[in-house]
C-alpha cells in the first residue's frame, strides 16, 4: 500500500524514554516508551480521493434490514468524487452488488453515487442464522477484490449484525493473508453479535470496531474522511537488537491501543520490522519491550540494547545493568507518560474488558474484582470515561480503593461496552516541558544533557 503521490515519509521526530535502569539476570526485561511526532511537511491536508479504494460490506441478516435501509444509501451518496468503491452483501457467499456487470470497481461521481444508493435499498441479505459465510470469507472476498486495485489506501468497511459464523481458527489464518494488504473498520449493529471476533478483525487489520446504535451512515462517512487524512499509508518501525536480546515486542498505546505483529528480516536475525498503517499528522505512543540475557554484559556501563528506526530517523535504546546490591539512582516515574504509566493504562483497559466479559458470563465475583481494579487505576490516572463505563453497571463506593457494588444489568448492553473498552482511542500523555535527559557519565554517574558529548562534571567522554 505505498503512496504514488506523497513523499515516502512525513516529517518525523522519534524519542525513546526509559524508566530507570534494569537489574541483570538471564531474562531481564527492558521497557521503553517511544513517542513519534509526525508533521505533514507541506503536503496537502487530505489525500486525493483517487488514491483510495473502499469496500463497503454488509453482513446483515434480513431480519435486521432496518438497521441499514436508510444509512447505507446516505453513506454512498456522501462518497467523495473519484474514490474507487464497491458494495458487497450477503447470500450463501458475499456477492458484489455494485457495480454490476464486468466492472469490479466504480469510481464515484454523481451517476455512480445515485445508482449505488438505489441498489443499496434492495441488497440481497442472508436469511440463515448464522450466515454460512463467516468473517473469514468476508475478509477473503475483500482481499481478492482489493488485489486488483493497487492504490495507496485500501480499506474494508464491514457492517455486521453478528449473524456470520465466527470460525476463529479460519479467521486467524485468513487475517495472516490479509495483513499488509488492507485495513478495516467494523461497525456492529443490532444486539446479537459477539465482541471478540470483531475486535480481532479490527486489531489485526489496524482499524476500529464500534457499536453503532443509530447514525451508521455518518459513521461510515466519517471513517472514509479519516482515511483521507492519511499522509503515509504504511511505515514500518524497525528495531535492530543487540545479540543478547532474545525477545522483542511492540504495542501501540495511543491513540489506538493494540499490539503490533513483528516480522524478522530474512538473513538478519537481529532485525525486526513492525508494520504500522494510516499515518496522519499528530503523535503516537508505543511501548517497546525487550528481554535480554545479561550474563555476558558488563555492569554499570552504558549499553545500547536496540536501535529504533522509522524511515530515516533513528533513536537508540540505551541502559545499564546495576550491581545487584545497589538501588537505581533515578526512581521510575509513575505518571501517565512513563513506562509504568503506559503499562498501568493497558492493565486498566484489560481489567475493564475482563470485568465486563465476566459480568456478561454471569461470573459476578470475577466481574467485581476486575472492575474494581479498573476503577482504582482510573482514579489514579484521572481517566473519567472508564469510571463512567463502570457506573453504568455498578455503584462506585470508593474508586481509589477499588470498591464497587454490581447492579442488575441487561446483558444486551454489555457488548457495546466491551467494544468501547478496547477500541476507544487512548489519550496521549503530555510530554514534559524540559528536554529528555541525556546519557549518564560512566565515570562519575552524573546525568548529562540530551545533546552532550562530554560530562560537565569530570570531562569524561560520554558513550
Amino acid at each position: 500500500m505505498s503512496s504514488h503521490t506523497r513523499p515516502s515519509q512525513p516529517g518525523i521526530r522519534l524519542r525513546v524514554d526509559l524508566d530507570g535502569d534494569p537489574r541483570p539476570h538471564r531474562s531481564a526485561k527492558i521497557e521503553a516508551r517511544l513517542r513519534v511526532d509526525v508533521a505533514a511537511d507541506g503536503a496537502p491536508t487530505d489525500l486525493p480521493a483517487v488514491e483510495l479504494a473502499v469496500i463497503i460490506a454488509v453482513d446483515v441478516a434480513e431480519r435486521n434490514r432496518a438497521a441499514v435501509r436508510h444509512a447505507l444509501p446516505a453513506a454512498l451518496r456522501a462518497l467523495p468524487d473519484r474514490i474507487s468503491f464497491a458494495v458487497l452483501a450477503g447470500g450463501p457467499e458475499p456477492v458484489r452488488c455494485y457495480p454490476r456487470g464486468d466492472d469490479e470497481w466504480a469510481v464515484a461521481d454523481q451517476y455512480h453515487r445515485r445508482r449505488a444508493a438505489f441498489v443499496a435499498g434492495s441488497l440481497p441479505l442472508h436469511r440463515d442464522a448464522p450466515s454460512p459465510a463467516g468473517y473469514a470469507v468476508w475478509a477473503a472476498g475483500a482481499r481478492a477484490l482489493l488485489a486488483g486495485r493497487p492504490l495507496s489506501v485500501r480499506h474494508l468497511v464491514l457492517i455486521t449484525d453478528g449473524s456470520s459464523a465466527a470460525g476463529e481458527r479460519r479467521l486467524e489464518e485468513e487475517l495472516d493473508l490479509c495483513s499488509g494488504q488492507f485495513t478495516c473498520d467494523v461497525f456492529a449493529v443490532g444486539a446479537d453479535w459477539t465482541p471478540d471476533p470483531l475486535l480481532v478483525l479490527a486489531e489485526r487489520l489496524h482499524g476500529t470496531a464500534q457499536f453503532v446504535d443509530d447514525g451508521l451512515g455518518q459513521a461510515v462517512t466519517d471513517a472514509i474522511a479519516r482515511l483521507r487524512r492519511v499522509h503515509t499509508p504504511q511505515l514500518p518501525i524497525e528495531v535492530t537488537l543487540r545479540p543478547s536480546v532474545r525477545q522483542v515486542s511492540l504495542s501501540e498505546k495511543a491513540p489506538r491501543p493494540h499490539r503490533l505483529g513483528g516480522l524478522p528480516e530474512p538473513g538478519r536475525p537481529h532485525r525486526w520490522s513492525f508494520p504500522t498503517y494510516q499515518w496522519e499528522q499528530g503523535s503516537r505512543d508505543y511501548l517497546l519491550t525487550l528481554v535480554a540475557d545479561a550474563d555476558a554484559d558488563p555492569l554499570e556501563t552504558e549499553l545500547q540494547f536496540a536501535m529504533v528506526s522509522l524511515g530515516n530517523v533513528h533513536a537508540p535504546v540505551v541502559a545499564r545493568w546495576h550491581l545487584p546490591d545497589q538501588s537505581a539512582p533515578d526512581a521510575p516515574a509513575a505518571g501517565p507518560g512513563s513506562v509504568l504509566g503506559l503499562n498501568a493504562t493497558s492493565q486498566m483497559r484489560g481489567a475493564l474488558r475482563e470485568g465486563l466479559a465476566a459480568l456478561q458470563g454471569q461470573r459476578r465475583d470475577a466481574a467485581e474484582d476486575r472492575l474494581g481494579l479498573a476503577a482504582r487505576l482510573a482514579a489514579r490516572f484521572g481517566t473519567s470515561w472508564v469510571l463512567d463505563e463502570i457506573r453504568t453497571v455498578a455503584d462506585i463506593e470508593d474508586a481509589a480503593a477499588g470498591r464497587i457494588r454490581l447492579r442488575a444489568v441487561d446483558a444486551g448492553t454489555l457488548g457495546p461496552m466491551i467494544l468501547r473498552a478496547v477500541s476507544r482511542p487512548g489519550a496521549l500523555p503530555p510530554d514534559a516541558v524540559d528536554p529528555p535527559p541525556g546519557p549518564r557519565c560512566g565515570n562519575c554517574g552524573r546525568r548529562a544533557g540530551s545533546e552532550a558529548r562530554h560530562c560537565i562534571a569530570c570531562g569524561e567522554k560520554l558513550l
